[in-house]
């Protein structure tokens, strides 16, 4: 959806979408932090108004806020001041709302209050990220709930034409044409991984193909930021054993994406 706007200088992006579980359950994953680390990033949460909270998106990549509305199982809100050099702060507010059937409609709102539209890319690029991790997030809620999980993200941007760039990712994975409901299997370069396909979604700004095995999901994604691509990996396992996993993976897919394609700044 645009970014919407009103005579303050606010200006805003929404969201929604439909979950599996509990609003109890919804909200362990939304207002944790091993919910969070479970579906989206490695993040740390001090569960009260006024407490810090850090997602860690990987080497040298974090953002850090502050907690301002905490209202179990329901409303969930913070501000983030270092989201960007020289951007002004960001809220969002996270609203979990029950729905028939054990479903949880989840609505979350970014916003920031901005004289220009010099913000207007990024925070459109924050709604656009989402789609993705909001199917792991189902996928999570659906078939692992309430056990223990570790994720990475390992990510590079690079240049060139986002399809090319595609097709040279998903073809060296082994991962072109991918249809929901086949079994793939990646390369042991990086890490071999099997599971089935879940979601593939292909857009002119974001591409993803989703993979579901018996004890993990992997998130495999390119978005065009400009004449840039940000190609991305990102695996989530589930189990007494998910940190180990997570610990051994994580240098594996750095490295490849490193050899893979050339960075520009």
């Amino acid at each position: 959806m645009p970014i919407k706007k009103d005579g303050t200088g606010k200006r805003w992006v929404e969201m929604e979408v439909l979950v599996p579980g509990t609003p109890e359950q919804v909200w362990q994953a939304m207002a944790t932090g091993p919910g969070n680390t479970a579906w989206f990033t490695r993040t740390t949460i001090e569960e009260r108004v006024g407490g810090k909270l850090s997602f860690n998106f990987g080497p040298e990549m974090s953002s850090g806020g502050e907690i301002n509305l905490w209202e179990p199982p329901h409303r969930f809100g913070y501000t983030e001041y270092e989201w960007g050099e020289k951007a002004p702060p960001v809220a969002t507010e996270i609203t979990i709302t029950s729905r028939s059937g054990d479903q949880c409609l989840v609505r979350m709102v970014h916003s920031l209050f901005a004289a220009s539209d010099d913000w207007d890319d990024q925070i459109e690029g924050f709604e656009g990220g989402w789609p993705g991790f909001f199917a792991v997030l189902r996928l999570y809620l659906s078939h692992f709930a309430g056990q223990k999980g570790a994720s990475f993200q390992a990510m590079r941007v690079t240049g060139g034409e986002h399809l090319a760039v595609w097709t040279q990712l998903t073809e060296r994975l082994g991962l072109a044409g991918a249809n929901v409901g086949e079994r793939r299997e990646l390369p042991a370069t990086p890490q071999a991984f099997s599971g089935t396909v879940e979601q593939a979604e292909q857009g002119r700004k974001q591409r993803y193909i989703l993979l579901r095995s018996e004890n993990g999901v992997a998130l495999i994604g390119s978005y065009q930021m400009g004449d840039k691509v940000n190609v991305s990996a990102c695996l989530f396992f589930y189990g007494e054993d998910a940190d180990r996993r997570a610990a051994e993976s994580e240098p594996a897919w750095q490295a490849w994406l490193k050899d893979s394609f050339v960075a520009v700044g």
